[in-house]
């Protein structure tokens, strides 16, 4: 066996369904098929399966070369990096144009410990009458 197929132990091998809807690696659908003859068409074409849905019925499996599983991971790690973390906060903060100056220097060491405490800060100034 060559030493890449062991340095990756089971991967793609631990599938805990019976039947699974499989797609191959140029994303055609191959319909479903038994946990065995999946992992048959894995080893014939040096592809390693992974998981895309697990909700469905049945689950959707697509065999992925090393590259692809790497992209994929990619491009995963840049969506979740794009959408908001749950614990990040907003602070806003408002005041007029037309606020005192000891009132401003208050407001800015606020902002300042806010943007210290790596929480979003945004300011709204508005227009005096």
């Amino acid at each position: 066996q060559p030493k890449s197929k062991a340095a990756f132990g089971s991967v793609g091998r631990r599938i805990p369904y019976r039947v699974l809807h499989v797609i191959n690696q140029d994303g055609e659908s191959l319909g479903n098929m038994h946990r065995a003859e999946a992992l048959r068409l894995m080893d014939q074409h040096g592809l390693k399966l992974v998981l895309l849905h697990e909700n469905v019925e049945p689950p959707v499996y697509r065999l992925m070369t090393g590259q692809q599983i790497h992209e994929e991971q990619l491009r995963r790690a840049e969506k979740k990096k794009a959408s908001p973390k749950p614990g990040m906060c907003t602070k806003e903060l408002s005041f007029s144009s037309a606020i005192a100056k000891n009132d401003l220097e208050t407001k800015t060491k606020q902002i300042a410990q806010w943007i210290e405490k790596r929480h979003h800060v945004k300011v709204t100034i508005r227009q005096a009458k």
